[in-house]
């Protein structure tokens, strides 16, 4: 098959290599897709901690695509159907995932994309939020993930106000039901947008969904008394500071929803296949670069960047 091999940053190559063998408890998956995660950047930019070449097809954890072989374990799918999974080798023409890492996808999804782990990771999210139809959530951050979110927001019925620093997203968050939109200027100029939106009662909870340091100050400006942060955004390029004096005085619980346990990974996919059959999420319209296989670099080059219009790329080999 052909896969993608992460050379050196910066640099992809495509490469033909073997495809592995379907072990008993596996099945092996012809890709259709695969989306870049943000996360990855780092391993596209290089870091001193990483080893090149990556494995071939890394880091593509975002894949989906049809059964082509079952191994003797699997019952719950049969060539032809088709799924979505958590693997880290799609970039490539083929993957292989283990039983308890795929999701059926229903014909009601036929021909739409469906990188599954971003889309579970928005509904473990949401669900780790505890938000109800009374709440006031701000959400920090209005890319593909703060997106998505703004509209499980929504169809609860909790008030929204999306905070970013592009006018696109600002216009995406609008489109999908924010109530109120405001510039990501300084942290002091949002925060006083935000009491004056709010008569200074500020909001009942904060989604930080950017990874970055001004985000958290941002979100413990505008969180109210009893509130809870919950962090979205993947903080990996750095230590944070926090003004702790502040969470404790306000009494606020801090959330950190990212999952560990394959499990609970698979329950957010599950759950996001249901939000999308039933309409709850939109997220074609966020996918605004779809790129074949041999255009990578130019896929990691965008993600990286984001330039005005974009929010996620597809790549599909």
């Amino acid at each position: 098959m052909i896969a993608a091999v992460l050379t050196k940053p910066g640099s992809f190559s495509l490469r033909d290599v073997p495809i592995s063998t379907v072990k008993e408890d596996e099945v092996k998956i012809k890709v259709e897709g695969c989306g870049i995660c943000s996360s990855s950047i780092p391993l596209w930019e290089g870091r001193e901690w990483f080893t090149y070449p990556a494995d071939p097809g890394s880091p593509g954890h975002e894949g989906w695509g049809i059964v082509e072989e079952t191994g003797e374990k699997i019952s719950n799918v049969q060539r032809g159907d088709r799924v979505t999974f958590l693997s880290y080798h799609s970039y490539a023409e083929y993957d292989i995932a283990r039983e308890g890492s795929f999701v059926k996808l229903p014909p009601e999804l036929e021909n739409m994309p469906f990188p599954g782990e971003p889309l579970g990771c928005a509904m473990n999210i949401f669900n780790r939020s505890d938000i109800t139809a009374n709440d006031v959530v701000a959400i920090i951050g209005m890319g593909f993930l703060g997106t998505l979110l703004c509209q499980l927001v929504k169809n609860r019925g909790a008030k929204i106000i999306a905070i970013s620093r592009r006018q696109y997203s600002l216009d995406m968050a609008q489109r999908y039901g924010a109530d109120e939109v405001i510039p990501l200027t300084s942290t002091w100029e949002v925060s006083n947008t935000v009491a004056e939106i709010t008569g200074n009662a500020f909001c009942t909870r904060v989604i930080e969904a950017t990874g970055k340091q001004e985000a958290i100050d941002i979100a413990t400006e505008i969180i109210g008394e009893g509130g809870k942060i919950i962090i979205a955004g993947y903080h990996q390029d750095g230590l944070r500071q926090v003004n702790f004096q502040k969470w404790n005085w306000k009494g606020i619980d801090v959330i950190n929803a990212h999952e560990r346990d394959p499990a609970k990974y698979l329950s957010g996919m599950q759950h996001a296949v249901e939000a999308m059959t039933n309409g709850i999420i939109h997220p074609d319209q966020l996918y605004t670069d779809i790129l074949p296989l041999n255009e990578i670099e130019k896929g990691f080059e965008r993600t990286g960047r984001r330039p005005d219009g974009f929010m996620k790329v597809l790549i599909q080999p």
